[in-house]
């Protein structure tokens, strides 16, 4: 939450993304306006003999080689798709090294860093009829407890700050679904606080691996519809979990005084943030939704909003029973009659679950709402569920004008964040 109203305002000068969708911004933006979904079926290992098979997968072949960060980028694809989409968001905010005066610009990026585990296995090899069964993983992870941990977190924003030559602050965030969304509230802190005057900030991350795939499976999460492109169907009656993504969503982020002195193009400002923990279970949020309500009250707190004042949400929207529910809930509690009033999708329809840049791609895709005045669709939204009876944009994405947004996270262990957006002028 942000510390008051005389602080340094906040604005978004440049966006980049990497997605299943696209790895630029103006085209992934067409297709999620046409409603086209980027789930397909796994092909980084061989998903044949799966229970789950689908994903929200990026073509690697797709980015261009060389550089003097091949071989690390090769060797991890989040941060192969978090230096892409850095890069992307650079260029389009006009920056180069010139303008990061020193120890004024940096990094806030929510990642993740869970191995590949199948190569950490050698001497144990996978047997693809057992790959997802409870009892033979449970073994292997009782042998090494270490694949159950994420490692080197901090090396996405290592690596930007030295592709950027950023010797400002430079935070890791890691908060499960919500670190995107949260990284970006708290590098927005650090500019309204005057710690910062240029932050880049998102998320990058991928859990495209089998044994991830395998983890998912077993906790019951994953969507086991056959079906990849109509797999993701947030608050559809027939829903029966999220599909995994990977990808990337970077925004630079800009004291107001510093984007009008540069002359550079604003695409919205960011003018709230909350943040809150359920402290209730792991993998479940609470049911009545009470860390979901607190963030965005939050948010439209720091913001001076009233409810009625938000014209869309971007919803968390995983597409699993429970999630759906309970955010429907909380979005009740906290707009009360306003919430059947207020367009709210969720783009995880179309580009899967990002884990932890799911915050970062769904805060870009707010901010182009503002700018375009394009919302888009829930897809696969065919017959919804009675307990999720607000206005989620079935099937087809709509024009209209939209001035005030709230982008929500919601996350495993109970993780919680919400951002509020207004359309600049």
């Amino acid at each position: 939450m942000f510390a008051h109203s005389n602080s340094t305002r906040v604005v978004v000068t440049g966006l980049g993304v990497a997605t299943s969708l696209g790895l630029h911004v103006e085209p992934m933006w067409n297709a999620i306006l046409a409603g086209r979904s980027g789930v397909g079926y796994i092909r980084q290992f061989d998903s044949a003999t799966f229970p789950v098979r689908i994903g929200s997968e990026i073509d690697v072949d797709l980015f261009p080689r060389g550089g003097g960060y091949e071989l690390l980028l090769a060797a991890n694809r989040s941060l192969r798709f978090g230096s892409w989409a850095a890069a992307q968001a650079w260029k389009d905010a006009g920056l180069d090294a010139a303008h990061a005066l020193p120890g004024r610009a940096g990094v806030c990026a929510g990642a993740g860093g869970f191995p590949a585990m199948e190569s950490r296995i050698a001497a144990r090899p996978l047997r693809k009829d057992a790959a997802w069964d409870s009892a033979w993983l449970t073994e292997v992870l009782q042998e090494r407890p270490e694949l159950l941990c994420q490692h080197q977190l901090s090396t996405v924003s290592s690596l930007l700050t030295e592709q950027f030559d950023l010797r400002g602050p430079s935070v890791t965030i890691q908060g499960a679904c919500t670190s995107g969304t949260q990284a970006i509230g708290e590098a927005c802190a650090l500019i309204r606080s005057g710690r910062a005057d240029i932050m880049l900030a998102g998320g990058a991350d991928s859990m495209m691996s089998m044994f991830c795939v395998a983890g998912f499976t077993l906790l019951g999460a994953l969507s086991t519809h056959p079906d990849p492109e109509t797999a993701s169907r947030p608050f559809d009656l027939t829903r029966s979990g999220f599909v995994l993504g990977e990808g990337a969503a970077m925004a630079v982020l800009e004291s107001l005084p510093s984007a009008l002195a540069r002359g550079t193009r604003i695409y919205a400002e960011v003018v709230g943030y909350g943040s809150s923990c359920d402290g209730y279970r792991f993998t479940d949020v609470h049911p009545e939704g009470s860390g979901a309500v607190r963030a965005m009250r939050k948010a439209l707190a720091a913001a001076g909003w009233k409810p009625e004042n938000v014209d869309y949400i971007n919803a968390h929207g995983t597409s699993t029973p429970q999630n759906d529910r309970v955010e429907t809930m909380a979005v009740k509690t906290v707009f009360g009659d306003h919430a059947y009033r207020v367009p709210m999708s969720s783009t995880k329809s179309q580009l899967g679950h990002l884990i932890c840049a799911a915050g970062a791609i769904e805060f870009v895709l707010t901010v182009l709402t503002l700018k375009t005045g394009g919302i888009p669709a829930t897809i696969n939204l065919h017959r919804a569920d009675p307990e999720c009876d607000l206005d989620y944009v079935p099937l087809e994405s709509r024009r209209t004008p939209v001035r005030c947004a709230l982008s929500n996270s919601f996350g495993f262990g109970g993780q919680n964040g919400s951002i509020a957006l207004c359309r600049w002028d």
